[in-house]
């Protein structure tokens, strides 16, 4: 080697048994083609006039949503009845094994494809959805393409070449689609590939499907324990071992040992605030610094001199509930015990709610993420439209069954609470395996790693 030869580093570097192509370094067994060598055509359905409802009259006919399709799947259930006076109009329906684009639709969405897992002869695509058609010559996995195409590095491309004078609605030309590059593994490698990811997603279905059937399975329990439709055993017996009776109140059928009283007796209206020094940390909570599930998903620490004046004072332990719509009514608010520090600062939109030393913090929380509660105090929302605000006084006067101990309100709270963290460790748990599986493609669908073909029929 020449004396001032630099040697390959880096990127530069093209390991063994791989070659540089236009779509990057892969195998040297796979290839490289353009979307036209694989595909004899793109249908594309018609317009028809419809309205937003499933089944809507007795043929059964149906014209799908641009929204069908989304990273790589195909769902059948977006879609609309067409009018009986168009539905002879209506033209190509999704097949088995078809692959369905998004040829026109916003900037974010335009270029989106889906799998299609089963045929649905009653459904049919508007004109601004193309279903893929194949060369019968070429055998190819229709899931494993319908993944690649979805995978960031290629879609980006997709998108890329749509173009529109609207920036609110792009259109991709059959030409630039079909001169689409991608990396082309053995049929053999796609079903190999195919399966592990069909796998992952089978995965992450099921835990998703977990955690909706237990969200509905706390809201129930929700429901239930904070209106004392259903008691605690420890709290459902008389000294005696008697049931304890029911009786009537304005909000129906109450445990005896319960009352009705306004939401604003279980926390103070005028929270005691402590003296800070400059030197001191803080935490601040913005609004967008809570989810819509109510939870806290951020915070900053501060000094307390950096605090400007007017923000929401607020102590580790207190709830914070938005006050303006439409936060209020998506649940933005929050327990604050997670607060890392003992003192807070927060968005001017939200109340804060401090427990009485006769009632219990979380207690109140799952009251204000009560779905009946925030239904009623829409009603009692102030200002103009879009932002409109829940007065302190209407949270305040709202009424509710209570227990009159706070030892009940506690133990109906931890239930909850153990719920919820169930429910937090399995969201955890989800999010992991769609990294995991966001990795599985970046590393299969570029060849970087290769599963062992010698182990598959």
């Amino acid at each position: 080697m020449m004396k001032n030869q630099k040697k390959p580093h880096g990127e530069n570097v093209i390991p063994a048994g791989y070659k540089r192509t236009e779509v990057g370094v892969i195998p040297n067994e796979w290839d490289e083609i353009n979307l036209n060598s694989i595909v004899s055509g793109l249908e594309a359905g018609v317009s028809v006039n419809s309205i937003d409802q499933i089944d809507a009259y007795s043929h059964g006919k149906h014209i799908l949503k641009t929204s069908c399709v989304s990273n790589g799947h195909f769902d059948g259930y977006e879609k609309k009845s067409i009018l009986p006076t168009d539905v002879k109009r209506a033209k190509y329906s999704p097949v088995k094994g078809g692959i369905i684009v998004s040829r026109m639709n916003t900037p974010a969405l335009v270029g989106e494809v889906g799998y299609v897992a089963e045929s649905d002869l009653d459904s049919f695509l508007p004109d601004r959805l193309w279903q893929m058609k194949f060369k019968k010559d070429v055998a190819h996995n229709p899931k494993w393409l319908a993944t690649l195409l979805s995978f960031p590095p290629f879609s980006k491309k997709i998108k890329d070449t749509a173009t529109g004078t609207s920036g609110s609605m792009k259109n991709i030309s059959k030409s630039a689609f079909l001169s689409l590059k991608l990396p082309w593994p053995s049929l053999k490698e796609q079903n190999i590939i195919g399966t592990a990811l069909s796998d992952a997603d089978a995965l992450i279905t099921a835990l998703g499907q977990l955690i909706a059937k237990k969200n509905a399975i706390k809201n129930a329990t929700m429901q239930q324990l904070l209106t004392g439709r259903t008691r605690l055993p420890h709290f459902s017996e008389n000294p005696d071992g008697s049931l304890k009776r029911y009786i009537n109140s304005e909000l129906g059928m109450i445990p005896e040992d319960w009352e009705v009283k306004p939401f604003g007796e279980l926390f103070e209206s005028l929270p005691h605030r402590r003296t800070l020094r400059k030197e001191d940390i803080v935490s601040f909570v913005g609004m967008q610094d809570v989810s819509e599930n109510a939870q806290l998903i951020k915070q900053t620490q501060l000094s307390f001199s950096e605090v400007r004046s007017g923000f929401t004072y607020f102590e580790r332990g207190d709830v914070l509930v938005a006050k303006i719509t439409p936060c209020f009514e998506n649940g933005k608010g929050c327990h604050t015990d997670s607060l890392l520090t003992d003192v807070g600062f927060g968005s001017t939109e939200f109340h804060v709610l401090r427990a009485k030393s006769s009632s219990y913090s979380k207690f109140i929380y799952y009251w204000t993420i009560n779905n009946n509660l925030r239904t009623v105090l829409e009603s009692e929302m102030v200002g103009s439209a879009g932002h409109r605000r829940v007065p302190f006084s209407a949270i305040q006067n709202y009424l509710i069954p209570c227990p009159n101990t706070k030892l009940e309100q506690k133990a109906i709270a931890t239930i909850l609470s153990d719920m919820d963290a169930e429910l937090t460790t399995l969201e955890r748990k989800l999010a992991k395996i769609r990294d995991i599986k966001q990795g599985m493609m970046q590393q299969l669908l570029t060849g970087r790693s290769r599963l062992p073909l010698e182990q598959q029929p």
